[in-house]
């Protein structure tokens, strides 16, 4: 069993910075994904990034390339997200996740944990 708890959320002005953490407790397998998830008011919860945990092989939906980064700490357990040139359509509560087949290609449906979610607010 694998729990996630995710922290550094907050409020910023836009082209602002945050950076989000998520600690595991529990295994975290190289085979895993590890990956951040966002949902808007109003809207569908949706895909922003990922890692594999083995190889920290990292890929990006195209409205975050070049601006988010996921890295990983196996030693720590922990895989973060820094987030620079935030605009305020970033605005979100930002989920973490794990995959146990690595890869999200089910998005949404192919997410084992969840972790409760923290709170993006990108004020203009």
């Amino acid at each position: 069993q694998v729990q996630l708890v995710e922290s550094g959320g907050g409020l910023v002005q836009a082209g602002g910075s945050l950076r989000l953490s998520c600690a595991a407790s529990g295994r975290i397998f190289s085979s895993y994904g590890m990956g951040w998830f966002r949902q808007a008011p109003g809207k569908e919860r949706e895909f922003v990034g990922s890692i594999s945990w083995g190889t920290a092989y990292p890929r990006y939906v195209d409205s975050v390339k070049g601006r988010f980064t996921i890295s990983r700490d196996m030693a720590k357990n922990t895989m973060y997200l820094q987030m620079n040139s935030l605009q305020p359509e970033d605005t979100a509560v930002y989920y973490c996740a794990a995959d146990t087949l690595a890869a999200f290609i089910n998005g949404v449906r192919s997410v084992d944990y969840w972790g409760q979610g923290t709170q993006v607010t990108v004020s203009s």
